[in-house]
């Protein structure tokens, strides 16, 4: 062995970054079935910012020097076929710790999807620029043609910040992202959804939130996070933004533009494999204008692009070109997809590693993509006939696939290939919404679009209130028919701006039209919503009589006999729950004797209801020791989760002094998916963002700005407005 070699003094520049690069890998991997991809040559060859064919030399001389070692292995998340993969020897990494400095004592920390840290080159000066600015607590929108590396410039000047003790929040948009998306990728599961409790929850000194891939948001959404970036923007968080030009928002208000452009000709030249001469490199840097991506899918032996030749038309007249049918097949897939893809869900999938070895993809764990150049070029390649064809054969292909996604998939392909399905839409769109209301809001756009089926924008516009968005609502509900139904929708949108007089108004125009039994039923859930329209604590005796009488008034003759159980029990359990609100004991007692006809004895719902009686019962302002330890049995008992965070609101209610089990109880369920569908949900989710400000006093001001959009969505106007003056009083 080589002595100089052996004490690291003669290690290349080359050979030295991936010694470093594979020494961040732990050894067990040698004997690993399935090895991360970042391990494979493509995957190697991206992560240090070069070709593939600039790895062969500086690899040989390691593997002949026993620093490296290769062998076939499964890639995770590559498909089935084995790749060749490199690891570090033992010996290898004794090299490279001789040479590598002690890394930086204090290292901030970093939440959210960060990518993968790639070598970049000539990008110093335009690094230290945007950090500069960004450290000063600048906000900053970084803008460039799709692949000229934003987002790997994003990405180093994240790492810089990281390295000078910051924290980083990364957020990666696709067509489905909203800012309940962003948030959930900045702060986690349990995040907020509006853009302001979103800001109080990240917003902080020495903290850089990055929204990057901006200009991937589909319009339905771009609304909502040009809000987020507004409330961001006057913050002491600095605001990194990245999107192609132009941005689906524009220039947001506080923010300058970094426009970046592509290399200068010395570095263009060192994306290009080193055995390329001076002359030819020259040509080719020159010809794709210092374009990164360009340059990182040139081959030698290729022809000289022309000069001048924009680098779409390079793309479409040599890259595409050079692929076989099978990888222009599994291209095509990926281009037609809505989002990333798992090379596993592929139905042509024999031509990714193709694609991989072709520098085609980009990755996100084991999600893969086109870099969005290739994917738009090859999208602009296609006839309206050719696009349509390749959607409904991928439409027939997610159908014969189970689940939400599967449906998501097979939505947006039925949509971009002639049109929706107005069945199919009421069948599944719920399914999607429930995993993704951001997904299904995208599609139920896109379908409205191109359907003039009533029932698709119908579903639009209550999607749209579900989600709170009172404008798109207005846009959708403003299209339908005149009608109890458009009125109905029309009487929520008001309550959802807090406006609860016309909301009434209109809602009482709406039931005069209406048969006797949907008068009924409309009601029954005025009602309940009436009830649940405040903040915890005793209800005002005059609205309880109120809401008593309105209940004795409503009759249950009216509908059919299979609906009149449930509208009665409906009923007994607001007087029940009124009763005990003003300690009435005989209307609660009479109330409870009904339910318990209606139900049974040894119903488990006469259970809570006896707990609930008790939970009412205080002396000295909280529940007796007795009552919260039978409640703490039930609550550990319920299976059901709307009844178990019920029985938790509930048990807070009757106590001043939490117990640390009950403070537990309603952190294990302040996470949990409700179904934003269903009123009685979204009221209850409200009420639970409520509970998490009163328990977490540190980020009250952020859970009561979330608990407050919550209440408007839930049509609860009154708990809004109330919240809203607790708010004031507590800054």
């Amino acid at each position: 062995m080589n002595p100089c070699l052996r004490s690291g003094a003669m290690l290349s520049e080359a050979q030295s970054r991936i010694l470093s690069r594979l020494a961040q890998f732990g050894g067990e991997l040698e004997a690993a079935w399935d090895v991360p991809r970042a391990l494979s040559l493509p995957g190697l060859a991206e992560s240090l910012g070069v070709v593939r064919s600039a790895l062969h030399a500086p690899l040989s001389s390691l593997e002949a020097e026993g620093y490296v070692s290769t062998r076939s292995a499964h890639v995770t998340g590559g498909g089935s076929r084995r790749r060749t993969v490199v690891h570090i020897t033992d010996t290898g990494r004794e090299v490279i710790t001789e040479l590598e400095e002690p890394s930086p004592a204090r290292r901030g920390r970093s939440f959210g999807p960060l990518p993968e840290q790639i070598s970049l080159h000539g990008r110093d000066e335009d690094a230290t620029s945007l950090s500069d600015s960004l450290l000063a607590g600048s906000n900053v929108l970084l803008s460039g043609l799709p692949g000229v590396g934003k987002s790997s410039l994003a990405r180093a000047v994240a790492e810089q910040v990281l390295s000078m003790g910051w924290t980083v929040r990364w957020a990666s948009c696709g067509s489905d992202t909203d800012a309940a998306g962003v948030g959930k990728m900045w702060l986690g599961e349990g995040a907020p959804s509006s853009s302001s409790a979103i800001i109080g929850a990240s917003d902080g000194p020495r903290t850089l939130l990055v929204l990057d891939e901006a200009q991937e948001l589909h319009p339905r959404h771009a609304t909502g996070m040009a809000e987020l970036l507004d409330e961001a923007s006057p913050g002491s968080s600095s605001v990194l933004a990245v999107s192609r030009s132009p941005s689906p928002f524009g220039l947001p208000e506080g923010f300058s533009e970094f426009k970046l452009e592509g290399l200068a000709l010395k570095h263009a030249r060192s994306l290009l494999p080193s055995d390329t001469d001076s002359a030819t490199a020259r040509s080719v840097a020159e010809a794709l204008g210092g374009h990164p991506l360009a340059l990182h899918l040139w081959l030698p032996g290729e022809e000289v692009p022309e000069l001048g030749k924009a680098v779409q038309e390079y793309v479409e007249s040599t890259v595409m070109h050079r692929l076989s049918d099978e990888g222009t097949e599994t291209l095509d897939e990926f281009c037609i997809s809505p989002s990333s893809l798992l090379v596993s869900e592929l139905f042509e999938g024999e031509g990714a590693n193709e694609l991989d070895d072709s520098a085609i993809l980009r990755w996100s764990g084991v999600m893969a993509e086109p870099h969005h150049l290739i994917r738009n070029v090859r999208r602009g390649s296609w006839s309206d006939e050719q696009s349509n064809t390749l959607h409904a054969q991928a439409a027939g292909r997610w159908a014969t696939r189970q689940g939400a996604r599967a449906r998501r998939m097979e939505g947006h392909h039925m949509v971009h290939s002639g049109g929706p399905d107005a069945e199919w839409v009421s069948e599944h769109i719920q399914a999607i919404a429930e995993q993704d209301s951001a997904a299904a809001a995208v599609l139920l756009e896109q379908a409205v679009s191109l359907s003039e089926d009533e029932s698709i924008r119908e579903a639009a516009a209550d999607l749209a209130l579900e989600r709170g968005e009172a404008e798109i609502a207005e846009s959708h509900i403003d299209g339908l028919s005149v009608g109890v139904g458009r009125k109905l929708r029309s009487a929520r949108l008001a309550r959802l701006r807090g406006d609860p007089r016309s909301a009434e108004d209109i809602e009482a125009s709406a039931m005069a039209e209406m048969t006797p039994a949907e008068h009924t039923k409309a009601a029954i859930s005025s009602l309940v919503r009436r009830y649940d329209d405040r903040l915890p604590g005793r209800i005002d005796r005059r609205l309880a009589q109120e809401l008593t009488r309105a209940a004795d008034a409503v009759d249950v003759s009216s509908l059919p006999e299979s609906e009149r159980s449930a509208g009665s029990l409906a009923l007994d359990l607001i007087r029940h729950g009124l009763a005990l609100e003003i300690d009435d004991v005989s209307a609660a007692a009479k109330a409870h004797s009904a339910l318990e006809s209606a139900m049974g004895p040894e119903h488990p719902r006469m259970a809570v209801l006896d707990l609930r009686a008790r939970l009412s019962s205080r002396t000295g302002g909280s529940a007796s020791a007795e009552t919260l330890s039978l409640a703490r049995s039930l609550i550990e008992s319920r299976e059901d989760l709307s009844e178990r965070i019920r029985l938790i609101h509930a048990t807070l209610e009757s106590t001043d002094s939490h117990p640390d089990w009950l403070v537990e109880a309603h952190a294990s369920v302040a996470a949990m998916p409700l179904r934003e569908d269903l009123a009685m949900h979204r009221r209850l989710c409200a009420q639970r963002w409520y509970w998490r400000g009163v328990l977490e006093p540190e980020r009250r001001l952020s859970h009561w700005k979330e608990a407050v959009g919550r209440f408007r969505m839930a049509e609860c106007s009154a708990a809004a407005t109330e919240l809203i003056g607790r708010m004031a009083r507590a800054i």
